[in-house]
């Protein structure tokens, strides 16, 4: 392994870009060499001032570069689960951000080709690398809490994204629950066995007009005998809103939001605190750093990845009877499609 793990970007979007700084100022161990984006020549400017040396509009030419370890897949999602399998064939190491797929037989077939190959798939689940959410999972699998009876998760967005978004990404349940979903299998160490989703248009009835709800509520129960229940909203004025609770038979585990800043203003007219975090990107920014060290970690040290491809699977699984549930007005029983996951 060289001294220097080489890493190609796929789509230079937002995320992506993230990922490319913290890679160029937070993970000596690794190096991005190239990236690849459909607006290769807007990006140029960008990414000369990152240091990469090769930008490209077509993505072959990273995934046929040798020379490249790993890529980052961060592309729109209808492309994910073929570069998996494209790059899986060509040896190379793989971080992708969610979903793989909407489609549970393409994304069966990505985690086939990655087994087959013998490569590392890591899913950009990037909350499981929270330092709050990550206590948390630790304290639970120390047995501080006892045995999970209750998980509460709330996690609601400033504003709602354009229309043109939701038209493509899933919806509700596939790209914004979905983290939620992965969330509830991360604390609980269990499996989603039944989801019951209830929900409406109540923040912009454009979202009703394309097929979707913009708030909702689902319960779920996990093999391990735990119920949960999910409370999503694509408005909260007040600021990305992003909590957790976990009680156990010992006591309960609970994770707040972290405002801009710490101090508090007292005053006989009361307190005054800080707002929230404005959205993901802010939220989350010690998450993404910590999760592409961790992607960076498995190939130099030939680790399981923390997030698998099970992983990537089972959240888009859930969604996917949360949809159904939403539609029939009924619960939904969960079974693993046959041949499992990775």
């Amino acid at each position: 392994m060289p001294e220097k793990i080489k890493l190609g970007l796929i789509g230079a979007g937002r995320i992506g870009r993230v990922h490319a700084e913290n890679i160029r100022f937070y993970v000596p161990e690794a190096e991005l060499v190239a990236v690849a984006d459909l607006y290769s020549d807007k990006i140029k400017d960008w990414a000369y001032n990152l240091g990469i040396k090769n930008v490209f509009k077509d993505t072959q030419k990273i995934i046929e570069d040798e020379a490249i370890d790993g890529v980052l897949i961060c592309s729109s999602t209808d492309t994910h689960a073929p570069l998996i399998i494209q790059a899986a064939r060509a040896g190379k190491h793989i971080f992708c951000e969610k979903p793989i797929d909407f489609d549970l037989n393409k994304i069966q077939e990505a985690l086939n080709e990655v087994k087959k190959a013998g490569v590392k798939l890591q899913i950009g689940f990037q909350r499981r690398f929270d330092p709050g959410f990550k206590k948390a999972y630790n304290l639970i699998g120390q047995g501080k809490i006892g045995d999970i009876r209750v998980i509460k998760i709330t996690s609601r967005d400033p504003a709602p994204p354009p229309v043109d978004y939701i038209k493509v990404s899933g919806g509700l349940f596939l790209d914004m629950t979905i983290h939620d979903f992965d969330m509830a299998r991360y604390l609980s160490r269990s499996e989603v066995t039944e989801v019951h989703a209830i929900g409406g248009v109540m923040v912009d009835k454009a979202i009703g007009e394309v097929g979707d709800i913009d708030t909702a509520i689902v319960t779920l129960k996990f093999a391990n005998g735990a119920v949960g229940v999910i409370d999503n909203c694509r408005q909260s004025v007040y600021g990305y809103d992003q909590r957790v609770e976990i009680l156990g038979s010992k006591g309960c585990a609970m994770v707040g939001n972290p405002p801009l800043t710490p101090t508090v203003l007292s005053t006989e007219e009361g307190f005054l605190a800080d707002k929230l975090q404005h959205f993901f990107i802010e939220r989350y920014r010690e998450a993404y750093m910590e999760e592409i060290k961790a992607f960076v970690n498995c190939i130099l040290n030939d680790k399981e990845p923390p997030v698998t491809g099970n992983d990537g699977l089972q959240p888009v699984l859930i969604g996917l009877a949360a949809k159904q549930s939403l539609a029939e007005g009924r619960p939904i029983s969960i079974n693993l499609p046959s041949g499992g996951g990775l």
